[in-house]
């Protein structure tokens, strides 16, 4: 299929490293955007401007938060199959031209209604880029490195969201509307790097390889792995398990469909750690300090709008701080540890919040204040550390090609689900029943970090196709011979055209030969 931005990037480099970093920058622009986002509502949330001109409540404060995620949603329901179809950079691109109209009816809104529509069409366009665009990483960047990528793409959410705080900090002090306008225009900056950004990568070789586009599966994987080097043994490697993936689901008959996410309990347990993910991402209580700062100030008695801001600020440079921390550790300590201990600190800390919150929201102690300011900064920097790098990690790992866009899209689904319920409800809670929201999320919280404990797998140093061979019983690998005469065999496959792949699981093993070129899968012996 023809894309705008090429299937190799019409200004991509030759150097696969500047390409790869490319890659990641692609897709931290659009994770940045959603941390300026978060950063953007907190900051107007303080600013009076806003909520008088909007005359807003606390209820139509929150609907203009959740709206983001109701167009969130609705791209869980029907982006999946859309995504398989035009492929991962084309439906990022589209994604930006909905973003440039959504911010322009959310800077210009003269009403609720208009921003509320502003609002809804903004998480349609982020809906579109973040199913696509952790799928398209997922399976583009190179395995020795795909960790940390993903990791990173996400976790420079807080630069984003330390932008928007430095920004509205700013135009506080600009009296009149366009306090709170600019810092919603200044969005749209991202999406315009994020499309010069696609010019200068590659599609993913994994949809490429279901297009049948052989040839253009193996330029990528070299584009990114060795400097355009299609001889390069590596590549083949990838190459081969790559196109032995794909026949191995067509043998099997796995379909694109979403039926395919229930239709094995393989498919179902893949599907319930990827959403897993999305419950933690939104459901742990982070978006209190995310959204609704400014409340959870007030509650600690800390009432000042400037100093508020101020803490916004300083908030998210930590969160960036710990987030890159955890960016670090992912693939020397695992997807798995990591998160454990991030859900420990944040069921220690969340329930030390409304310890002190109770002890101190009335009082002038402002030991206990700070106190309870300091404690949201290190439940704040636990998420950062441990969930915020797996949020667009961890789902694409664990599902296969079959299910990984339409799993994107029920994750996508979920994080909506549980953010339009948290978004929506926590500033009301908060406001009735006070420090006793803290205990609640904090008993919710032990639950999470039991169900990691038990079901989570871990998928650090493997390639996308060795975890398959953790969930499905099967690997893609090369015959028993040493590695001297498996480097002869590639160079000379390559030459030929041939290459020969090994598949083994629980069916007895077959050696196949795939013809280069056009990716025929040719089975030539069997063997128990």
């Amino acid at each position: 299929m023809w894309t705008p931005t090429g299937v190799i990037g019409p200004f991509q480099p030759k150097s696969s490293r500047l390409s790869t970093i490319l890659l990641v920058a692609t897709a931290a622009v659009f994770a940045t955007t959603g941390g300026y986002d978060s950063g953007l509502m907190t900051g107007i949330n303080i600013m009076p401007s806003y909520t008088e001109f909007l005359k807003l409540t606390t209820e139509t404060r929150a609907l203009n938060v959740s709206a983001n995620f109701i167009g969130w949603g609705i791209t869980s329901l029907t982006m999946g199959p859309v995504i398989n179809k035009i492929g991962r950079k084309n439906a990022i691109f589209i994604s930006l031209f909905i973003k440039f109209l959504a911010i322009g009816l959310i800077a210009g809104a003269r009403n609720v209604g208009m921003f509320l529509s502003g609002r809804i069409i903004l998480g349609l366009a982020k809906g579109i880029s973040g199913i696509a665009g952790s799928t398209w990483l997922a399976e583009t960047l190179p395995p020795r490195i795909r960790g940390f990528g993903l990791s990173m793409s996400f976790s420079v959410y807080y630069i984003g969201a330390l932008i928007a705080a430095g920004v509205t900090y700013g135009t506080a002090g600009i009296s009149g509307e366009w306090s709170w306008r600019l810092p919603c225009l200044l969005q749209g900056v991202f999406s315009v790097l994020c499309g010069l950004c696609l010019f200068c990568t590659p599609e993913s070789p994994r949809w490429l390889a279901y297009q049948d586009q052989a040839e253009d599966v193996l330029r990528v994987l070299a584009s990114i792995g060795a400097d355009g080097d299609e001889t390069n043994t590596e590549i083949l490697d990838q190459y081969q398990k790559t196109i032995a993936g794909r026949d191995w689901e067509r043998s099997e008959g796995k379909t694109l469909s979403y039926s395919e996410l229930f239709r094995t309990r393989t498919a179902r347990r893949r599907l319930m750690l990827a959403l897993s993910v999305a419950v933690l991402a939104m459901g742990s209580g982070n978006n209190i300090a995310s959204y609704f700062l400014g409340d959870m100030l007030n509650n600690a008695g800390l009432t000042d709008k400037n100093t508020q801001l101020e803490i916004n600020v300083v908030l998210n440079a930590w969160c960036l701080i710990c987030a890159l921390t955890g960016t670090f550790f992912m693939d020397r300590v695992g997807r798995k540890t990591l998160c454990l201990c991030a859900c420990s600190g944040m069921i220690v800390f969340m329930f030390v919040i409304g310890g002190l919150t109770k002890a101190f929201s009335q009082s002038q102690n402002t030991s206990g204040i700070y106190g309870t300011v300091a404690t949201i900064f290190l439940f704040m920097g636990s998420y950062a550390v441990g969930i915020t790098p797996v949020t667009q990690l961890y789902p694409p790992e664990v599902m296969n090609y079959s299910i990984r866009s339409n799993g994107m899209a029920l994750w996508a689904g979920t994080i909506a689900i549980f953010a339009i319920l948290t978004t929506f409800t926590f500033p009301i809670a908060l406001e009735a029943i006070s420090w006793r929201l803290y205990f609640i999320i904090g008993a919710w919280n032990v639950l999470e970090t039991v169900f990691v404990a038990i079901f989570w797998v871990e998928t650090k140093g493997l390639t996308l196709e060795e975890i398959d061979g953790l969930f499905e019983g099967v690997t893609y690998s090369h015959s028993n011979t040493s590695e001297m005469e498996n480097s002869n065999l590639l160079e000379e496959d390559k030459i030929s055209g041939m290459v020969k792949v090994l598949l083994v699981g629980v069916q007895p093993s077959i050696t196949y030969t795939y013809n280069n070129l056009k990716g025929d899968l040719h089975p030539i012996t069997h063997s128990v």
